[in-house]
């Protein structure tokens, strides 16, 4: 939002388009003098900016968190996993990958035509329900 607000602060005044996007001025300005002077950031996000070179490495989270402890940096395993999370870094899964459905609504229709067409129904005298309902209409 802070991007938006700088693209169009020129053609508007930074009020209305906070008025209509949910953020207060305060806060935009708060960002701007945030990138303006590193120092006013919080301890946290100035520590993650001090980690992020660390943690580019090829291990999982328990042996990234594990080499930095070696290494004389106090931080949190949790820390270690999330900063990877934001950076897009994965450690190397071994066997199978875990696998998620790309598609929910194929997966919810193959679901449907599976118990639908291919599989009988004990409760229906082995008859799918489109045998079933066929019959009823």
């Amino acid at each position: 939002m802070v991007d938006f607000i700088e693209a169009h602060r020129d053609a508007h005044v930074v009020e209305p388009i906070c008025a209509i996007l949910p953020i207060a001025p305060s806060t935009y300005y708060d960002h701007l003098a945030k990138r303006a002077d590193p120092a006013r950031r919080s301890d946290r996000a100035r520590r993650d900016d001090a980690l992020r070179p660390e943690i580019r490495r090829v291990y999982g989270v328990r042996k990234i968190w594990h080499q930095l402890r070696r290494e004389g940096f106090d931080v949190a395993r949790c820390t270690v996993a999330r900063l990877m999370k934001d950076m897009d870094i994965q450690g190397i899964i071994r066997g199978k990958p875990h696998r998620t459905t790309s598609n929910p609504s194929r997966a919810i229709g193959d679901w449907i035509q599976f118990y639908n067409h291919r599989r009988p129904h004990q409760a229906l005298a082995m008859r799918t329900p489109a045998e079933a309902f066929r019959l009823a209409a």
